[in-house]
């Protein structure tokens, strides 16, 4: 199969994502200070490992099918639906909140892209279903290290 322009183009969207999204964790994780530094510091280790993963992954099926990738600086730069990460110093509230959105964003641009790459190839929509649960299941799990428990469990809630 040869992918058309606009099934290399939807994939093109998703790799960027994800090679900022590995940027932005390394980002992240070189420049955090505060409470939870070391948890924080190794969760970012496992998001930057899956995103480097999903990229490679995804370039690689895109080869597969005859699209060229495009992993250069200034493309991902440019073409990326992530916010741009901040300088300096971050404490762990801020990162959370921004990796938090990257993750959002990065998913976000696969559940755009989604019907339009299942139509055309069905097989790369399975890889996509593999990213999406993954990078979500890393913003519950970022996210929850500055939730607040506010409402109680009871046992009928429990049993559901």
């Amino acid at each position: 199969m040869k992918a058309t322009p606009t099934l290399t183009n939807n994939l093109q969207a998703v790799l960027v994502d994800l090679i900022e999204l590995h940027i932005q964790g390394k980002q992240a994780h070189w420049n955090i200070v505060g409470t939870n530094f070391r948890d924080l510091h190794l969760q970012l280790d496992e998001i930057i490992e899956a995103a480097r993963g999903f990229a490679d992954e995804m370039a690689e099926r895109m080869r597969a099918l005859h699209a060229l990738p495009d992993g250069r600086s200034s493309t991902v730069s440019k073409t990326t639906a992530l916010a741009e990460f901040p300088t300096g110093l971050i404490n762990t509230k801020d990162a959370i909140e921004k990796i938090v959105a990257a993750l959002e964003a990065a998913v976000g641009t696969m559940r755009k892209v989604h019907d339009e790459v299942d139509e055309e190839d069905p097989t790369t929509a399975d890889l996509l279903h593999a990213f999406i649960a993954k990078l979500e299941q890393y913003a519950w799990m970022v996210n929850a290290e500055t939730m607040r428990a506010t409402a109680s469990v009871t046992t009928a809630d429990a049993k559901k």
